[in-house]
């Protein structure tokens, strides 16, 4: 069962998402009819923010949560499975709450078959396309224990191996096939205040990030503070894809799901 201090911690935290502004005591209050009075919430604001998950600009203001505290409240509750989204709400909802979408198509395309060209070139045959690629005997060799592994994976195993040429093949066939950006603009404005590295803001816009990961909430190291990554593998029009939604900690992300969920 939740206790006092944590209803009240949540319930701060969701009426900040839904005002953007610091809230009082009274106004918690009367927002959500809760019984405990303003001197009993005030002393468990205290305690919450001498708990580092309470902030107050001035003595006579209201409490707004920290970053820690809304990184708490959206772990617990972004962990859900996504069996189908509407594309078009989708896209509606990203732009109105002001969040980037980056969608990529899943396959089941797997290494089938390797053709090696009089030791020139390579023709790597996958379920349902094939690629081009120089000869090596390492690479010839790398790629025969890779035979009936799927394009993800020998995607990710060839760029930690560093087989450069092999990697941006494969690459260059999911980019230009399978990979989309909803709200690109606002990605940009992030990362450029943010003052990202050129290699963290290519690996977003080529793709190269959804490759690693897997459904779940990204907090720590993927983004800029104060931000969020959700990462789901759902259904856009019975096609499997992987969705990655990226935002503020404050914007409202159960409104969001709510709306693109079918």
């Amino acid at each position: 069962m939740i206790d006092k201090k944590e209803f009240l911690l949540h319930s701060i935290i969701k009426a900040y998402i839904e005002n953007l502004e610091p809230i009082g005591s009274h106004q918690l209050k009367s927002m959500y009819d809760i019984s405990y009075s303003p001197a009993t919430i005030r002393g468990y604001f205290k305690k919450l923010g001498d708990e580092g998950y309470l902030a107050q600009e001035h003595i006579s203001s209201g409490r707004t949560p920290t970053t820690e505290a809304l990184k708490e409240y959206w772990a617990k509750r972004l962990e859900f499975d996504l069996p189908f989204v509407d594309h078009n709400r989708l896209k509606q909802l990203a732009v109105q709450m002001g969040l980037t979408v980056f969608i990529k198509q899943q396959t089941s395309d797997e290494l089938q078959r390797i053709l090696n060209i009089e030791n020139v070139y390579m023709i790597l045959e996958f379920s349902s396309f094939a690629v081009t690629v120089k000869f090596s005997n390492a690479l010839y060799r790398f790629l025969n224990d890779m035979i009936g592994v799927q394009i993800d994976e020998i995607l990710d195993i060839s760029h930690q191996v560093g087989a450069t040429a092999l990697h941006d093949e494969l690459s260059h066939y999911v980019h230009n096939n399978i990979f989309e950006i909803i709200n690109i603009k606002k990605f940009l404005n992030l990362v450029v205040n943010s003052d990202c590295e050129e290699k963290i803001i290519t690996s977003f816009l080529q793709g190269d990030v959804m490759m690693n990961l897997k459904q779940g909430v990204y907090l720590e190291g993927l983004l800029p503070q104060g931000q969020i990554g959700i990462c789901h593998e759902t259904k856009i029009a019975n096609n499997d894809v992987k969705i990655l939604v990226v935002g503020d900690l404050s914007k409202d992300y159960e409104y969001f799901y709510r709306g693109i969920a079918i």
